[in-house]
């Protein structure tokens, strides 16, 4: 047996797989069970009642985390002019146009988000079949298309995270890091909860929140008892 297996039945052992437990045990557990030398990613997985085949269903949005998720996005703003000036001073990582664009096509993918003004739509729908398959389309629904770049790129920079339903109705979202103080996770953690509650579409039927669990990028999922996070809409 590999040291790694070892540690991954150590975790897994610490965690009783039939039990709800509360946001401050989860968060605890998922620091306790994390063995990776690396600073792993904290990421929260949510199982809605939804159908994402029904427009009206499918579920996506962004938020700010309070704490961030420990990594800086790395923008890349589609603007032309003084767009592109207020861009590059707030720190987007490459501006440009058709250069941009051609890069892109090239294969250049180095990069985490995008932000246009509204004029470069017509410009960056070259790219859609590269971009639009990993989610990083900018849009309009998620600030990420706008006039006020400057704005945009601080928000992704500073812990904006987006989130959208997959297919088999489960949303994934980074909430922070392993290295974060318990309390700045689980402040993270009730922003998205929060979000998704108020996200519930009129049309949805029975159960919301079918189950939330909570893992490192190698540890075992923790499940976090759905009934103290549905307190947070009351």
């Amino acid at each position: 047996m590999t040291r790694t297996t070892k540690n991954t039945a150590a975790a897994r052992a610490k965690v009783d797989r039939a039990r709800n437990y509360s946001l401050e045990e989860a968060v605890g557990l998922v620091k306790d069970a994390s063995f990776a030398k690396s600073d792993e990613s904290v990421d929260l997985a949510i199982r809605l009642g939804v159908d994402p085949r029904h427009a009206d269903q499918n579920i996506r949005g962004a938020t700010i985390l309070p704490h961030g998720t420990g990594k800086s996005a790395r923008v890349v703003v589609f603007a032309r002019g003084e767009k592109a000036m207020e861009a590059e001073a707030a720190g987007a990582d490459v501006v440009g146009a058709e250069d941009l664009v051609e890069k892109i096509q090239k294969g250049w993918m180095d990069f985490d988000k995008t932000v246009a003004t509204p004029d470069m739509m017509a410009l960056v729908g070259r790219i859609g079949r590269v971009l639009g398959p990993r989610g990083m389309m900018p849009n309009p629904k998620l600030g990420t298309v706008t006039m006020d770049v400057a704005k945009a790129v601080g928000d992704l920079k500073g812990g904006k995270v987006e989130y959208r339903v997959e297919k088999a109705g489960i949303v994934h979202v980074p909430v922070g890091r392993v290295s974060f103080d318990a309390d700045k996770l689980m402040e993270n953690v009730r922003v998205v909860m929060g979000q998704l509650l108020r996200a519930k579409p009129s049309s949805q039927k029975g159960v919301y929140v079918k189950r939330i669990s909570i893992s490192s990028t190698q540890g075992p999922g923790i499940t976090i008892d759905p009934q103290e996070m549905l307190s947070l809409n009351s």
